[in-house]
């Protein structure tokens, strides 16, 4: 837990009482989503054996030379490449970790791209 900032506290209070409930299985994995201030991270997670089945970011080659990635069009574009990797993989439906981010601008950008492109929350 983070010692000082009280925002960082505040949002892995939340992710705790998120995480009570919010469990991926081999049936219906977890779609977790981390923000940074320069980048947005999407991992497909199956909690039962604790592995990636899929992951997409800003960072990734797909999307790394499209210019800036701290803003909602990059997440969009994330989250469009995760549900079509999901889709490769046979994910259809899946459970939304917003992992304590407040479910708005990137995060839920990227949850939106992710419906869109066939990604059953």
């Amino acid at each position: 837990m983070a010692k000082t900032n009280p925002r960082a506290k505040a949002r892995l209070r939340r992710k705790m009482h998120i995480r009570k409930v919010v469990r991926g299985s081999t049936a219906r994995p977890r779609l977790s989503v981390y923000r940074s201030a320069n980048h947005i991270y999407a991992q497909i997670i199956n909690d039962d054996n604790g592995t990636t089945l899929a992951s997409a970011s800003t960072q990734s080659s797909e999307i790394a030379h499209d210019g800036h990635k701290g803003n909602i069009g990059a997440a969009t574009k994330v989250g469009a490449l995760i549900a079509q990797k999901a889709i490769e993989a046979g994910i259809t439906t899946v459970t939304f970790d917003r992992n304590g981010f407040l479910y708005h601008g990137r995060v839920q950008a990227l949850a939106t791209a992710a419906r869109e492109a066939g990604l059953k929350f």
